[in-house]
C-alpha cells in the first residue's frame, strides 16, 4: 500500500482504528477522519510510535451535513489522491435523537454521512483510479425494511430497527453506486466485520450500556481480528474489478438481497434530498 492514499472514517476506536493501524503498517498514505481532535492525536502518535508513517487527520462531525461538506471540500482542496475510502464510522442510539438538521441520528451518521461523503469525494477517487470504496455494513440488514412513509422513525423507534435500517441502506447504496459507476476504475464493496469488541454504543448513557459495554469488549472478537475482512477488501490485488460485492468472514457472499431497482432509486432520491449530494 506504499503510496496509496487511504481515508478511514471512525478511525479513533475499535474496528476503524484497527483497520487504520493495519493499513499504516502496509505503508499507506493514511488520513484519519474523526470528530475528536484529542483522540485523533492519540491514534496519530500510536501509529507513528509503532514505526509507520505518521497519518494525517481530518476533523469532521458526521452528524452534520454542513460539516461533511466542509471536510470533503478540505480534503479535495489539499490535492491528495484518494485510492481507498473506508466508510467505517457508525453509532447506536438507545433513544431516538435528531441531528442539527432534524434527521434521526442513527440514519444520519451511519448512512447519510456515508452517502454524502462518498459522492463529494468521488471525483478524486475517479481521478486516482484504480480506487476502492469499502462500506462497513452489517448482517443486521437482513432484519430491516425501508419504510419510506416513516424512513426516519418518527413513529415506533427501536434502536435495533434503526441500526439495521441504516445498514440496509448502506447495502443498497453499495449495489446502486457500483451499478451507476460501471467499469470506471472505482470498485464499491460492503463488508460485515461481524461482532467487534468495541465501544460502539458508548454515546448512550445509563445502566444498559454500563452493563453491556464490558461484556461486548470481553466476549466479542478483537477489533484487529474483526478488521481482517475490510483490510482484505481494501488491499487485495485479486479483488480488483469486484464491484458491488458483499463480504463477511473473509468471503464474498454469493447472494446479498433481493435487489429491487425501484426501491434503490427511491432511496437514492431521498438521500439526495437529505444531503444535497448526487452523482
Amino acid at each position: 500500500m506504499a503510496g496509496r492514499a487511504c481515508l478511514v472514517t471512525g478511525a479513533t476506536d475499535g474496528h476503524g482504528r484497527a483497520l487504520a493501524e493495519a493499513l499504516a503498517r502496509r505503508g499507506a498514505d493514511l488520513v484519519l477522519l474523526g470528530r475528536n481532535p484529542e483522540k485523533l492525536r492519540r491514534v496519530q502518535d500510536a501509529i507513528a510510535g509503532a514505526g509507520a508513517p505518521r497519518p494525517a487527520t481530518l476533523l469532521c462531525d458526521l452528524s452534520s451535513r454542513r460539516d461533511v461538506d466542509r471536510a470533503a471540500a478540505e480534503y479535495l482542496a489539499g490535492g491528495r489522491a484518494l485510492h481507498v475510502l473506508v466508510n467505517n464510522a457508525g453509532l447506536v442510539c438507545q433513544q431516538r435523537q435528531e441531528n442539527a438538521d432534524g434527521v434521526e441520528l442513527t440514519f444520519a451518521v451511519n448512512y447519510l454521512a456515508l452517502f454524502q461523503l462518498t459522492l463529494r469525494l468521488l471525483p478524486r477517487l475517479l481521478e486516482s483510479a484504480p480506487a476502492r470504496i469499502v462500506n462497513v455494513a452489517s448482517d443486521s440488514y437482513k432484519i430491516a425494511a425501508l419504510d419510506f412513509d416513516d424512513l426516519l422513525f418518527e413513529r415506533g423507534y427501536s434502536f435495533m430497527r434503526a441500526y439495521a435500517r441504516s445498514k440496509l441502506a448502506i447495502v443498497y447504496f453499495t449495489l446502486e453506486l457500483a451499478r451507476r459507476l460501471g467499469p470506471r476504475g472505482v470498485d464499491v464493496s460492503a463488508v460485515d466485520p461481524g461482532p467487534v469488541a468495541s465501544n460502539i454504543g458508548a454515546n448512550n448513557p445509563g445502566l444498559a450500556y454500563r452493563l453491556a459495554g464490558p461484556l461486548i469488549r470481553t466476549v466479542f472478537p478483537s477489533p484487529a481480528r474483526a478488521a481482517r475482512t475490510a483490510l482484505m477488501v481494501a488491499t487485495d490485488p485479486a479483488l480488483a474489478g469486484e464491484s458491488g460485492a458483499y463480504y463477511r468472514s473473509g468471503k464474498r457472499r454469493a447472494r446479498v438481497l433481493d435487489f429491487d431497482a425501484a426501491t434503490s432509486a427511491r432511496l437514492w432520491e431521498r438521500s439526495v434530498a437529505l444531503t444535497g449530494a448526487d452523482l
